[in-house]
């Protein structure tokens, strides 16, 4: 059995926890989470892919999980920024090849990573990891883009709910045929990790930056026709944050494209880790 290791590193300006497992000199896979979670997403994929072969790498992004953001810093949160973290971190374990898992908030870094190193990038698992207006679901999405219009402080204050316990453990649960399988330590330590002082308003800033990837759509867009990157769609059918439109639109860009619907919500993979793995290995097996 592979064991995951914990350590952490200096990136720009920032101590940038992470999760890593498997031989230094295997194919790298980077793991982007979303939000509201962090690397701790990844625990179970972690070692499955790694004892296929991989190196496997999860990044606590900044202001999740366990990266520590020094406060003389002035870390601005961004999605740009996402990026640029994301990069530094790479050049801080020197790696220059990857093929990279892309979920939530993971998807628009993930992807203004690849339109900066596009030859980095050898193939994209996208996880409910959007990159197509057709993706949005609309009950979830409609309060925060009334905040994008506004830019107010009423409907700022209108998404605090979507910070409490209900609405995180929500995310991991609803959709989910096996709730009872998803175990309280996810919404809890997410849920823990965002009331520390002053997260919230990190949540709400990235909530309203979230509207600076749209623009982006069609960059990325064309990133994956000109870059003829394989992409695999790995999706949670019954997500309503993401919806299942968003997956099967990849299909209109994408060279080399496969997808998969599994029977689970928002965080699939808290069930469906071993056929996430095989699906993994078996795609960037034919694709290598």
């Amino acid at each position: 059995m592979v064991l995951t290791s914990v350590s952490n590193v200096k990136a720009d300006g920032i101590d940038v926890f992470y999760r890593h497992a498997g031989p230094k000199d295997a194919p790298v896979i980077l793991l982007l989470h979303g939000f509201p979670s962090s690397s701790f997403m990844f625990r179970n994929l972690i070692p499955l892919l790694a004892e296929l072969g991989y190196r496997v790498i999860a990044l606590d992004l900044p202001g999740y999980g366990f990266t520590e953001v020094p406060a003389e810093r002035g870390y601005h949160y961004t999605f740009a920024n996402f990026a640029k973290t994301t990069e530094a971190f790479l050049d801080a374990l020197e790696i220059k090849r990857f093929a990279v898992y892309i979920f939530d908030y993971g998807a628009p870094t993930g992807l203004r990573v690849a339109l900066d190193r596009p030859n980095d990038i050898t193939a994209i698992i996208t996880q409910n990891g959007n990159a197509y207006t057709e993706g949005f679901g609309e009950e979830f999405w409609a309060p925060i883009k009334k905040y994008w219009e506004s830019g107010s402080v009423e409907d700022r204050d209108a998404l605090r709910p979507f910070l409490t316990l209900d609405v995180t453990k929500g995310q991991y649960v609803n959709g989910s045929p096996h709730p009872s399988l998803i175990q309280p330590e996810t919404y809890y330590l997410d849920q823990a990790l965002m009331d520390r002082p002053g997260n919230k308003e990190v949540q709400l800033d990235m909530l309203y930056d979230y509207r600076t990837n749209v623009p982006l759509y069609t960059k990325f867009h064309e990133y994956f026709r000109s870059s003829g990157v394989p992409i695999l769609a790995v999706w949670g059918k019954n997500d309503t944050i993401f919806i299942p439109p968003g997956a099967e639109a990849f299909r209109r860009d994408a060279k080399h494209f496969e997808l998969h619907f599994l029977d689970a919500g928002h965080f699939a993979l808290e069930t469906n880790e071993i056929e996430m793995a095989d699906l993994i290995n078996k795609f960037l097996k034919r694709v290598a």
